[in-house]
């Protein structure tokens, strides 16, 4: 029987990312220059390698993410992509979605991403532990409709941890960080039901000898 494969690749440097706004979905407005050759990079290197044989294309609701689906599909037999927002990034709700940082931290002080995953950091917005649980619902939706494929995802940094977290479980906060790259390919594989092997995470060699992202968040 075919193991079921999930690929998840962080979309491209993003508009909000260079312009230091917290970009929910309500304000998200795709990627930046950087963040479209980053993609084309990733769907040049696709092309070349045959590297994945992927069966369905997912992306999250945001525009970021689904303008990277779009870029790279023309390597994966321009696969349809199908949307599902609960691989979206967590929502920091309608109050703060499009603050800039410096604003954010102005009104509501540094949020500490080490502390309780029930806190709320964002007032109105997902707590840390709603966010998991939304991604741990996208997840299980994912292997129960796709049992046995190969899936690729086009999420976000915070995705990626997530599903890390959750398939390695692990606590919430704490106990180590991640930094995910733009466009970078994480890979696990399903080896038997709710047990998974993790066969590489950031890669993002196609990346080499471009300019530096605008900054990490």
């Amino acid at each position: 029987m075919s193991k079921t494969r999930i690929v998840l690749v962080r979309h491209g440097e993003s508009n909000v990312t260079v312009n230091r706004i917290l970009g929910g979905p309500r304000t998200c407005n795709g990627l930046s220059e950087l963040g479209k050759l980053q993609a084309a990079r990733l769907r040049d290197r696709l092309a070349h390698t045959q590297e994945l044989a992927i069966d369905v294309l997912m992306s999250s609701g945001f525009p970021r993410a689904r303008e990277t689906a779009e870029i790279i599909a023309p390597a994966l037999s321009s696969l349809p992509i199908n949307i599902d927002t609960n691989f979206g990034e967590h929502d920091p709700g309608p109050e703060c979605d499009g603050l800039t940082f410096d604003e954010f931290v102005r009104r509501h002080g540094p949020p500490d991403w080490s502390a309780d995953p029930h806190a709320e950091f964002f007032p109105g917005g997902e707590t840390i532990a709603q966010f998991h649980s939304r991604v741990s619902g996208a997840l299980n939706d994912l292997l129960r409709k796709y049992s046995g494929k190969s899936v690729l995802v086009t999420c976000h940094g915070g995705v990626v941890d997530a599903v890390l977290r959750l398939t390695m479980q692990t606590p919430a906060t704490g106990a180590f960080e991640m930094h995910t790259k733009n466009c970078s390919i994480t890979e696990l594989v399903e080896v038997r039901a709710g047990h998974f092997a993790l066969v590489r995470y950031n890669d993002h060699a196609h990346l080499h000898g471009l300019p530096l992202a605008t900054n990490n968040s």
